[in-house]
């Protein structure tokens, strides 16, 4: 199962996502020092102290494999631009004559935790670091489904996934706790193994252009 989690770095034209670590934290704090009001509802850390606690919690999830996150790279300045993650992976209870694969290996997971900096914004690469992700979950993992949530009132947010060619799939209502303080709705979007390679094509032409 280690080997399950263990994500070398992916490399792309736009991005690179390395495993995160410590040695990312002064680049996640650069990163996340421009428009702080675009955060108010996202888990971004405002400070080095922040940023330590926040790849501290992400190394742990890793350990005790829950997590396998990463640190956004722009390829053109090669430097840190924000943060992504696999979470939430899911496995799933079979009946024992239907089991499609080992019980210790996950069916689903969720990409969540994503944000990135003000001027990496609209650039293309969260959509290629989505893309190298989903190779991974469908490609690699073989996953049955991908989800991604967002706080319902993110609008910012919603439209990047939407962008992606992802299903909306409905509003969770009361979610959970949000960022602000408020009890969160959250827009829940996925992709299904049946659909990944239509949406890959998708993501490699609005890519291309």
């Amino acid at each position: 199962m280690t080997d399950f989690f263990d994500v070398p770095a992916l490399v792309g034209k736009l991005v690179l996502l390395e495993p995160l670590d410590t040695g990312h934290i002064d680049g996640l704090v650069r990163a996340a020092r421009d428009g702080r009001e675009r955060y108010n509802l996202s888990d971004v850390p405002n400070n080095e102290a922040d940023a330590r606690r926040y790849v501290e919690r992400a190394l742990a999830g890793r350990a005790n494999n829950s997590m396998v996150p990463f640190a956004v790279i722009d390829q053109r300045t090669h430097q840190v631009v924000g943060s992504t993650r696999f979470c939430y992976f899911q496995y799933w209870r079979w009946q024992e004559p239907h089991r499609r694969r080992s019980a210790d290996i996950p069916d689903a997971a969720e990409i969540g935790y994503t944000w990135l900096a003000k001027d990496a914004q609209g650039t293309g690469i969260n959509r290629e670091a989505k893309l190298l992700m989903l190779e991974v979950a469908f490609e690699q993992w073989r996953l049955f489904r991908l989800r991604l949530r967002t706080d319902a009132r993110n609008v910012r947010s919603r439209a990047a996934i939407e962008g992606l060619g992802a299903k909306f799939d409905g509003v969770l209502r009361a979610d959970g706790a949000a960022y602000d303080g408020a009890i969160r709705d959250s827009a829940v979007y996925s992709v299904l193994d049946s659909e990944w390679q239509y949406l890959k094509r998708h993501l490699q032409t609005t890519l291309s252009r």
